[in-house]
């Protein structure tokens, strides 16, 4: 097999909690050798690709922007073209707030004025902000997730809440299923990580811990793919080419 690159996980793959996992740099940097070296692809959207560059720095690990998608930026992309005259209702962390004002995303604090609702991780999810995805849905407008994760790994690797919670809980209140959701495995996510290869998507290894999405995403892309065991327990219909215990053996895949 012919491996030219690679499109790894973050959490739960190459770090828990902001902590590098065993044997992650060594694995990195291996796939880093590659002819076409090795993209990032990360469901959590509270963070910018920049962000992500930090965070990758203070492990020890080199790379660009270019070279990371997150679930905050293929739906801040989406709404900055799709929705540039409209007002957005965000249930979302800061960090997500940000990425979108800083693309001209106008959001709005009223249910009464919003033209779409986004609805993402945040600790601060509350009965007041169902309440509002409620009055803003009565409108018929679009409901947007940020990704499908129910739950992602905490400080200590075992599982909490995620974005995928509160965007179910919106959409079992409401009997309102959402429009799109922009993280892994979403076709808008094969989209934006087969727009960014160099070559034909069967060259190169999908890594990640979560069969559902990870996994998913490699299969829907046509991409081999490598789960680790190191984040996530194993869910899901979908069976990966490879299982590896972690990606510092990623070399008995190559």
């Amino acid at each position: 097999m012919t491996v030219a690159g690679a499109v790894v996980d973050l959490d739960g793959t190459v770090y828990l909690d902001g902590d590098p996992i065993d044997g992650a740099l060594a694995g990195l940097e291996r796939l880093a050798s590659l002819s076409d070296g090795v993209w990032f692809v990360s469901n959590n959207p509270s963070h910018s690709p920049s962000e992500y560059v930090e965070r990758l720095e203070d492990i020890g690990f080199e790379t660009e922007s270019d070279r990371i998608l997150s679930s905050g930026a293929v739906t801040t992309e989406y709404l900055a073209d799709a929705h540039a005259d409209d007002d957005v209702f965000v249930i979302g962390a800061d960090g997500l707030r940000r990425q979108l004002r800083d693309a001209g995303v106008t959001l709005c604090e009223r249910p009464a004025a919003a033209d779409a609702l986004l609805a993402s991780w945040t600790t601060e999810f509350d009965y007041d902000d169902l309440v509002a995805a409620i009055r803003v849905l009565e409108r018929d407008v679009p409901f947007y997730g940020t990704d499908p994760d129910r739950t992602f790994p905490g400080t200590d690797g075992r599982p909490i809440p995620g974005s995928g919670a509160i965007v179910r809980s919106i959409a079992e209140t409401t009997e309102r299923e959402p429009d799109r959701i922009f993280g892994k495995p979403s076709e808008a996510m094969v989209k934006a990580v087969l727009d960014r290869l160099p070559g034909p998507p069967e060259e190169y290894l999908v890594i990640g811990d979560r069969v559902e999405t990870d996994v998913a995403l490699g299969e829907r892309a046509g991409m081999t793919t490598v789960r680790v065991r190191t984040g996530a327990e194993a869910s899901g219909n979908v069976t990966p080419d490879h299982v590896v215990e972690s990606l510092g053996d990623i070399e008995r895949v190559l």
